[in-house]
């Protein structure tokens, strides 16, 4: 099946057998069943092998998955085995959150510079003007912005983003942004996934795990 076929459900999902699969090589177990990955994560055996049957045949039957082999394989698929060049704009709570999220660097991404509307230093981090951000990305190479600012500036930062080479964005600002073609956006709306939340709360029924 060609990666065009692939849902959003079935990427979206690669992620979490990515961390159960690192949790499960830290305790040096070398192989696991589908069954076993089923029990872990919550999804369903079957399902667990659709979605990797997608991207190629990594285990064998009888003997399951290597678990490093597999951590490997979906490493290159999700793109973890590359490093990444960040900016982050918006040093407020959430962005100096974000800065501060160790894991991030572990992976690979790799922060180059931060910007806020007035320049500033904190913990010895240089934060840097926004009106800087244009030409920083002219004479830097980045791959990734984050967007943690006030909705009312954030499409105005999509854009100098897109103008300045950026590959992809990531939006933390509670708005839809729009971007231009060959730019990918992931955003992240807090108060949506609150909203979900408390949907499924008020409505158990509607819940499919």
């Amino acid at each position: 099946m060609s990666k065009q076929n692939i849902s959003l459900s079935v990427i979206k999902r690669l992620p979490k057998y990515y961390r159960y699969l690192e949790s499960i090589n830290e305790k040096g177990i070398i192989r696991v069943s589908s069954k076993e990955l089923s029990e872990i994560t919550g999804l369903t055996a079957s399902q667990i092998r659709q979605d990797l049957n997608h991207f190629g045949c990594f285990g064998q039957q009888g003997y399951g998955y290597n678990v490093k082999e597999l951590i490997g394989e979906l490493s290159k698929i999700i793109g973890v085995d590359k490093s990444y060049k960040i900016v982050l704009i918006g040093y407020g709570n959430i962005g100096h959150a974000l800065y501060q999220y160790k894991s991030f660097r572990d992976l690979g991404y790799e922060f180059e510079a931060v910007f806020d509307k007035e320049e500033f230093t904190h913990e010895e981090l240089k934060v840097q003007k926004i009106d800087d951000l244009g030409d920083f990305l002219k004479n830097n190479k980045v791959d990734i912005g984050i967007i943690a600012t006030p909705k009312t500036v954030a499409q105005e930062i999509a854009d100098i983003l897109c103008e300045g080479g950026i590959k992809g964005i990531w939006n933390f600002s509670p708005v839809d942004l729009k971007v231009k073609n060959g730019v990918v956006i992931e955003s992240v709306h807090l108060d949506e996934s609150l909203f979900t939340l408390t949907y499924f709360m008020n409505s158990p029924e509607d819940f499919i795990f």
